[in-house]
């Protein structure tokens, strides 16, 4: 079972939990991207997620089907969160479950991984003296030519 989903509503944990919750799956691995305080040397106030919305909903899809269709996983979970979000707030959850712990650990870090290099979501970050898109990844953020970034 796969759950994917952007969404500018705050995250829910126990939504995940639910959804990676089966007899048959021993092993639950969870990612939680949470903003930090600062960046780059600096002190960082909030960020800002944006995406092109239609293609990354398609991508986040195609990218959690890859990984159930190429590892032992039973269930996967990704939901990425968009807009403002100040400190503390979770940005992204990803779930994975499956029969052994080592598929688990293994699928969340490639969807992590993946998620940063081929959805078009980009960060923005706010600091007291000014802000900066954050460059990393394939598709360029809007008037920077940067990706989705940490």
């Amino acid at each position: 079972m796969i759950l994917t989903d952007l969404t500018h509503q705050p995250l829910d944990p126990a939504a995940v939990a639910r959804h990676l919750t089966a007899d048959d799956c021993g092993g639950q691995v969870w990612f939680h991207g949470v903003v930090r305080d600062h960046s780059r040397g600096k002190r960082v106030r909030c960020l800002e997620y944006s995406a092109y919305e239609e293609m990354a909903r398609r991508q986040l899809s195609s990218l959690a089907e890859e990984v159930a269709r190429d590892s032992d996983v039973r269930r996967i979970a990704v939901i990425h969160r968009l807009g403002r979000l100040d400190v503390g707030e979770t940005a992204v959850i990803i779930g994975v479950a499956a029969a052994h712990r080592r598929e688990a650990f293994s699928a969340c870090r490639r969807l992590i991984d993946a998620l940063k290099e081929r959805v078009p979501i980009w960060k923005k970050e706010y600091y007291d003296d000014g802000e900066s898109w954050i460059e990393e990844g394939g598709a360029p953020a809007p008037g920077s030519g940067g990706g989705y970034g940490q």
